[in-house]
C-alpha cells in the first residue's frame, strides 16, 4: 500500500513514522510534511487546505489510504471532495467534523443524544450584555470557549467575574477572528482530565489507551492555554470501570446520533474527557488526533495501525473489533511520555529561524523518538525553528516514571537555546 498523511505537524511526523513501520505500506507520502517526515518519505509542498492542490495532488499519485491529520482540512471538507473521487479517507466528512468545528453544535448534539457535558448557552453577535449577565449567573471559575477552530488556544478559564466579562467581549468583538464570533459560555466542571481516542467507521469502534494532555504554558499548570506542552499514556484516571461509563454513556450514543441524524462519524473520534465525581462529562469532540497524545500513541502501540485505520475508512471494523484490537496488540502498549518544546514567546510572539542541534543525538537514547512540527531547514542545512511548537521529545519505558526521565534525557540533549517546555509534565502520576 502507499498512503498519502496530510498534514505537517508532530501528529502527523508520529502518524507517519507509525504507519511506515506496517508490513503492509510500501510508502508513506506526506503533504506538506516537515524535514522529519522526509526521512520517511517523499514530501509535496501542498496546503492540506487547499482542495484543489489536494486533489491534483491524489489523481497524480494515487494512493491506496489519505490520512488527514490537522483539523483544518476536515473542516474544509477535503474529505468529502476526496471520497467523491472514489479514494479511500481516514478522517470524518466535513458535516461529522463540526463536532470540532463548532462548540455550539458540539453541544447541540450533547444534548440531543442524552450525552452528559457542562451546562452552557451560546451568543453571538450583538449579544455581549447577554453574556454577562448569563456569567452572573454563574460561580467561578468561568470557561468561555470560541465556537470555532483556534488552534487549541480558544478557551479561557478565569477566576474572576470581571475578567470573564472583558474576555467574552474580546471574544465577540474579533480576539480569535471568525473562531470567536460566536461564543459558548459553560459552567465549570471539578475533576481530573483524560482524551480518549476512539477509531470508528460510523458504527464499530475500536478504543485506544487513554492518554493526558497538559494545555497551559508553564509548570504547576499556569500561564495561557496552548495546543498541549506534553502527554503521557496510559492515564490511570481513567479506569476499566470509567472507560466502560464512557462508552456506554458518550461514544455509543453520539456515534447511534450522528448515523441516525445522517452524519456518519468515520476516522478518530476524541473525546476529551471530565472525571467529576458522578463520572466522565464531555469537555469537547475533536474530529483527529490530539497532539501532543498522537505521539505519545504512536509510540506506545506495539502492533500495526494500518489495518484499523483502513477499516474506519472503508466500513470494515463493524463487528470485527477484537480482531483489529489484536493486531493493534493493545495489551502490549508501552508506557509512553512527550515533552513538547516549543519557541521562547509561544503561544504569542516569537522568533524564527533559530538553528537547533543536537536532535540526532537525543535520538541515539534508548527509547527516544523525535517528531517534529514547526521546523525546517536553512541554507546551511541546520535544523531551525519556524513556528510554536516545535518539537515533541517522546519516550517509552518499562513504566510511566522511566518514560518521563528519557523524555527528559531527551530535551536534555537538544541544544536549542530559545526553546522552552514543562518540566512538570506528568505530575499527577509522578506525585510532584
Amino acid at each position: 500500500m502507499n498512503i498519502l498523511i496530510l498534514g505537517s505537524g508532530g501528529r502527523e511526523h508520529a502518524l507517519a513514522w507509525k504507519i511506515a513501520q506496517s508490513p503492509l505500506v510500501d510508502q508513506v507520502m506526506c503533504a506538506p510534511g516537515n524535514p522529519g517526515m522526509d526521512e520517511i518519505g517523499p514530501c509535496f509542498d501542498v496546503n492540506p487546505t487547499d482542495i484543489g492542490e489536494v486533489v491534483k495532488l491524489v489523481l497524480q499519485i494515487e494512493p491506496d489510504l489519505i490520512v488527514i491529520g490537522p483539523e483544518a482540512p476536515l473542516a474544509a471538507g477535503v474529505s468529502d471532495v476526496l471520497r467523491a473521487r472514489g479514494f479511500d479517507v481516514f478522517g470524518p466528512s466535513q458535516a461529522a467534523a463540526q463536532l470540532e468545528s463548532s462548540k455550539a453544535f458540539s453541544k447541540e448534539r450533547m444534548v440531543k443524544y442524552g450525552v452528559p457535558t457542562a451546562a452552557y448557552r451560546n451568543f453571538g453577535e450583538g449579544e455581549e450584555a447577554a453574556a454577562e449577565a448569563f456569567l452572573e449567573t454563574l460561580t467561578a471559575p468561568y470557561v468561555l470557549k470560541a465556537d470555532g477552530l483556534a488552534s487549541g488556544k480558544g478557551v479561557s478559564i478565569l477566576d474572576t467575574l470581571e475578567e470573564a466579562k472583558a474576555e467574552a467581549r474580546n471574544m465577540l468583538g474579533g480576539k480569535f477572528g471568525d473562531a470567536s464570533a460566536n461564543l459558548v459560555i459553560e459552567e465549570f466542571m471539578a475533576g481530573e482530565e483524560a482524551s480518549l481516542f476512539v477509531i470508528t467507521d460510523g458504527e464499530g469502534a475500536v478504543y485506544l489507551p487513554a492518554a493526558q494532555d497538559h494545555k497551559r504554558l508553564g509548570d504547576g499548570d499556569t500561564g495561557p492555554n496552548t495546543g498541549g506542552m506534553g502527554a503521557y499514556a496510559p492515564a490511570p484516571v481513567l479506569t476499566d470501570t470509567l472507560l466502560a461509563q464512557a462508552r456506554r454513556e458518550i461514544v455509543e450514543p453520539m456515534l447511534a446520533g450522528m448515523a441516525a441524524d445522517d452524519m456518519p462519524y468515520q476516522g478518530v473520534l476524541y473525546v476529551g474527557l471530565m472525571i467529576t465525581e458522578t463520572g466522565p462529562k464531555v469537555v469537547e469532540f475533536n474530529a483527529r488526533f490530539g497532539d501532543p497524545e498522537c505521539q505519545a500513541l504512536m509510540a506506545g502501540l506495539t502492533g500495526d495501525i494500518v489495518p484499523a485505520l483502513l477499516a474506519a475508512a472503508t466500513h470494515g471494523l463493524a463487528g470485527n473489533e477484537a480482531a483489529f484490537e489484536a493486531l493493534l496488540d493493545l495489551r502490549h502498549f508501552r508506557p509512553t511520555a512527550t515533552v513538547i518544546m516549543a519557541s521562547k514567546g509561544y503561544p504569542y510572539k516569537y522568533d524564527k529561524g533559530e538553528v537547533i542541534a543536537g536532535v540526532g543525538a537525543a535520538r541515539k537514547i534508548e527509547g527516544v523518538e523525535i517528531f517534529q512540527a514547526g521546523t525546517d531547514r536553512n541554507g546551511n542545512g541546520d535544523l531551525i525553528n519556524t513556528g510554536g511548537r516545535v518539537l515533541a521529545v517522546t519516550a517509552i519505558g518499562d513504566t510511566l516514571e522511566a518514560a518521563f526521565q528519557r523524555a527528559y534525557l531527551g530535551v536534555d540533549v537538544i541544544d536549542w537555546p530559545g526553546g522552552i517546555f514543562r518540566r512538570d509534565i506528568g505530575w499527577r502520576v509522578r506525585g510532584t
